[in-house]
């Protein structure tokens, strides 16, 4: 019988999770520990990579095995801890290695039971925003809170802006969990100890509504 082991230490809201040695064994046989963190307690400070440690928690399954089949380029201006941060292009930085359909598979299944940080996500409003309600919210994401200063977005016209120094918010509505957006917005520093993303003060139905127009970023309405 195959050995699964599953720890739970519930302290404060905050569990760890440790991978089954099948799931640990996917990702360290294709080297994905020497460029990201996987597990909460690396105590690698500069990894080449973003941490996937709550992967899970933050992903959706089926971009995730679009992009290990087909990588793309999130970060246009670098990792925040690589020394030529913003100082390079996507033609000189290092590419993402491509996988088969079987190791896809494989990796998507095993990055989806990473989750180590806190569980208790708010959950989503799901009807859709207002016309009135999407403007509105759409002017405090570039204006109010000059998202667009630090992340690429799609404006009224369908065409990309904004800036580089952040990860790409164009295909956010495939590429992240709604529960996720919403709980980083609220306490990013919950997943990363030291980030340039402010903490903005919210209240719930402003980060609610962020979240829910976050998710209406999709590449396929790029023009």
């Amino acid at each position: 019988m195959t050995l699964k082991a599953l720890i739970f230490l519930c302290l404060g809201g905050i569990f760890f999770f440790t991978p089954t040695p099948t799931q640990a064994g996917v990702l360290e046989d294709n080297h994905c520990g020497s460029c990201h963190r996987l597990n909460a307690e690396d105590t690698n400070t500069n990894p080449a990579g973003p941490d996937l440690h709550y992967a899970g928690q933050k992903f959706q399954p089926q971009w995730l095995k679009q992009f290990l089949k087909k990588p793309a380029v999130i970060r246009p201006g670098g990792l925040t801890t690589d020394p030529s941060f913003l100082q390079g292009t996507p033609d000189n930085m290092s590419p993402h290695p491509s996988f088969s359909e079987e190791d896809t598979s494989k990796l998507v299944a095993s990055l989806m039971n990473l989750k180590s940080v806190e569980s208790n996500f708010e959950p989503v409003g799901t009807e859709p925003l207002s016309k009135g309600q999407r403007a509105k919210i759409k002017y405090q994401f570039e204006r109010t809170f000059g998202c667009i200063s630090c992340h690429q977005s799609l404006n009224l016209a369908g065409k990309v802006r904004g800036g580089v120094s952040g990860p790409s918010l164009v295909n956010s509505g495939n590429r992240l969990q709604a529960e996720w957006v919403n709980h980083w917005l609220q306490k990013p520093e919950v997943f990363i100890s030291k980030s340039r993303m402010p903490r903005y003060k919210l209240d719930a139905l402003t980060r609610d509504q962020l979240t829910q127009f976050l998710m209406t970023l999709k590449n396929e309405n790029i023009r």
